[in-house]
């Protein structure tokens, strides 16, 4: 099923053009200011959720094994008890959640500033939101025009604080959970 796209105007193609650009543009130079160490840190995270790692690890292991367990004639058993695979997985596994959790850290740092990003425009919005309601309020009451939604006006147009409204959330996240 293709998703159906509605034409967009010039200026509002320009307007998510220099949006998509400005974002682009943003996780280039963060990409740029990461550090070596943070580049191959995520270059061993991608190659580690990849199938090829599967794949490497079920040659080599399945190898190991074979050969250990006498299943591959002329070559002579090295690890019969698999002491040193075991060892070998759990080092490999040590470094490779390093290596994820440096991303990980990384990429939550990335997502926190998005985060911070998204709550100001959010904040922007509102106050542009309140001005034009207010602005058309002003309108309708010079024109003497009643409507039914006047008194939801009125509370939409109260500033919503941030510090009550997570307040709020701390509340309801203390509570405990309903029965189902």
């Amino acid at each position: 099923m293709s998703a159906r796209h509605e034409p967009v105007d010039d200026a509002v193609k320009a307007t998510i053009d220099r949006n998509v650009a400005a974002l682009v543009q943003h996780d280039q130079q963060a990409a740029a200011r990461a550090g070596v160490q943070d580049k191959i840190a995520d270059r061993i995270t991608v190659f580690a959720g990849s199938m090829t790692f599967v794949y490497v690890h079920l040659i080599a292991f399945g190898g190991w094994i074979a050969a250990n367990v006498g299943v591959v004639p002329g070559i002579p058993a090295w690890d019969p008890t698999m002491v040193i695979l075991a060892m070998v997985a759990s080092v490999e596994a040590i470094f490779v959640s390093a290596f994820v959790l440096i991303s990980q850290n990384r990429m939550a740092l990335i997502s926190e500033r998005r985060s911070q990003l998204n709550l100001q425009i959010s904040l922007l919005a509102e106050h542009e939101t309140k001005r034009l309601m207010a602005l058309v309020t002003a309108i309708a009451e010079r024109l003497d025009v009643q409507t039914s939604v006047d008194e939801e006006v009125k509370g939409l147009l109260r500033d919503v604080q941030p510090d009550a409204v997570i307040a709020r959330i701390e509340d309801e996240e203390k509570k405990p959970p309903t029965g189902e």
